[in-house]
């Protein structure tokens, strides 16, 4: 597997090391990094079950990167999970070396980590179908509700275990209007900067699967097996 993956330019460096310092924000563990086709898809966990019985949505941000052909000409292809700290790290470093903003820049990966349990659940590639679009005013409104909830119900040095069901509560409910939708898709789309200037999102479906998709990046939550087409 390749150790090393190269963006087209310091603009896309920037972009990743802004995308990965919100989701650390969010969820300080791993970041799953999937090169192939001359893309990289970075996905981030937000939300996800703890053991067998929590039935909680997994909730993953994810933003693609064009990269670059190796000096040999050679795709970049590869699947690796890595602590999200550690990749900041790096990023940090070579943003500050960079000479020509228009260079390609090439990134070494940090060691794997191997027991990341939300890494191992894929979403699909292809076969969504799009459901609708969503204005993005609500979306902004359930946000801050729910982080106001949280705050509000989760007093300093509680425990982790009622953190996760204060969270599991507030961002599993639907979002009015979009019942199908848990509010923690939502709280997604604004930590880590999806929702700008635009006024709707757009919605797809494929099996267990729905995605909220803007220009800056998609949310993508797995719910039980059921469809929402008619």
């Amino acid at each position: 597997m390749s150790q090393t993956f190269s963006l087209v330019d310091s603009l896309s460096l920037a972009d990743l090391q802004v995308f990965l310092s919100r989701a650390g924000r969010v969820e300080d563990g791993s970041v799953r990094l999937i090169a192939d086709s001359g893309v990289l898809a970075v996905y981030v966990a937000v939300f996800f079950p703890v053991g067998l019985l929590d039935e909680s949505p997994t909730i993953l941000g994810l933003r693609t990167f064009a990269l670059t052909p190796s000096s040999d000409g050679t795709v970049e292809t590869f699947d690796a999970v890595v602590p999200v700290r550690s990749l900041l790290e790096r990023l940090t470093r070579l943003q500050s070396a960079v000479v020509d903003p228009t260079a390609s820049v090439t990134v070494s990966m940090p060691m794997q980590v191997n027991t990341v349990t939300w890494a191992a659940i894929s979403p699909p590639r292809g076969g969504w179908a799009r459901l609708e679009e969503t204005p993005v005013a609500p979306l902004e409104q359930v946000a801050a509700e729910g982080i106001a909830e949280v705050a509000e119900a989760i007093p300093t040095g509680t425990g982790e275990q009622i953190v996760h069901r204060v969270r599991s509560e507030v961002w599993g409910r639907g979002i009015p209007g979009l019942e199908y939708v848990p509010a923690g898709v939502a709280f997604a789309a604004v930590s880590l900067g999806f929702l700008g200037d635009e006024q709707t999102a757009r919605i797809y479906e494929t099996g267990p699967w729905t995605r909220v998709s803007t220009e800056r990046g998609h949310v993508l939550v797995k719910r039980r097996s059921w469809s929402l087409q008619r």
